[in-house]
């Protein structure tokens, strides 16, 4: 992490802002690129979602004592005596030591690893990460006044049609006027796993909701799954190789009648 001003913002600075680690100065000034790169802002806003999202599902597991299985088999009192943190070495990272070994004990033990490799995404396309990606680029998005989307709804042709050729998969952008939101437009976008796309809808009141897309072609179908964020709430799944996330400020009987309608128009 470079604190130098006028230094290129890092992953590093991004982090440190997440953690409240960085001078008043340095955080000033990722503050003002964040402001000035949607790309760089989008980033940000993913890495916290995540960082939400895990922390929720999996935080209650720091409190936890150490499973004895995991404790070292030369001695549990002097084993425990050895690993006694010194310094400042204190709690928050036993704790985050203890987490991580119960996590460990999870993926190795039968349903529950099952249930936490579902979760966080496992090899296929539809856990915490993905829904995480849906949320961050929502909420950096969505809020734009000027440059809500890349190509807009009076192009729709041009957009599915390009979209389509990146993700490689065939698209349509779904009517959603019996929930009283028209398209906006749309954006190609990136994340860990390659390209993605998002899909912009607006009702009469200005309220907006986003389709999130990405290529899901080795990972089986699933129903709907539920995920929140603060305000921000989503409903995702996976269909035809494809795993799509409904991402909106609404509340969930709302959002859940605009998703089995996105559904139904796909399968239509």
């Amino acid at each position: 992490m470079n604190t130098e001003p006028g230094a290129p913002v890092t992953e590093a600075d991004l982090h440190a802002w997440m953690d409240g680690e960085l001078p008043e100065e340095r955080r000033a000034e990722v503050e003002r690129h964040l402001a000035g790169d949607p790309d760089l802002a989008h980033r940000f806003e993913r890495y916290r979602a995540q960082r939400a999202m895990i922390g929720r599902a999996f935080g209650p597991l720091a409190d936890r004592p150490l499973p004895a299985a995991l404790t070292p088999p030369y001695g549990r009192a002097r084993g425990r005596e050895a690993l006694r943190p010194r310094g400042p070495f204190r709690a928050p990272a036993l704790r985050a030591l203890a987490a991580a070994a119960v996590l460990l004990a999870l993926v190795a033990g039968g349903a529950g690893g099952w249930w936490l490799r579902g979760w966080m995404g496992g090899a296929g396309t539809g856990g915490a990460a993905f829904v995480a990606d849906a949320v961050a680029a929502h909420r950096v998005f969505a809020v734009e006044v000027r440059h809500p989307v890349e190509v807009g709804a009076d192009q729709e042709a041009h957009l599915v049609g390009w979209l389509s050729k990146r993700l490689g998969k065939p698209l349509r952008a779904p009517r959603l006027a019996g929930q009283g939101y028209d398209l906006v437009g749309g954006r190609l976008l990136s994340d860990a796993r390659g390209p993605a796309a998002q899909l912009m809808y607006q009702d009469a009141a200005g309220r907006r909701i986003t389709l999130y897309i990405r290529p899901a072609s080795e990972a089986p179908d699933t129903s709907f799954r539920f995920a929140q964020d603060g305000n921000v709430q989503a409903f995702y799944w996976r269909d035809n190789g494809l795993a799509w996330a409904v991402t909106g400020d609404l509340d969930r009987v709302t959002l859940s009648a605009i998703a089995e309608e996105v559904y139904g128009a796909l399968n239509s």
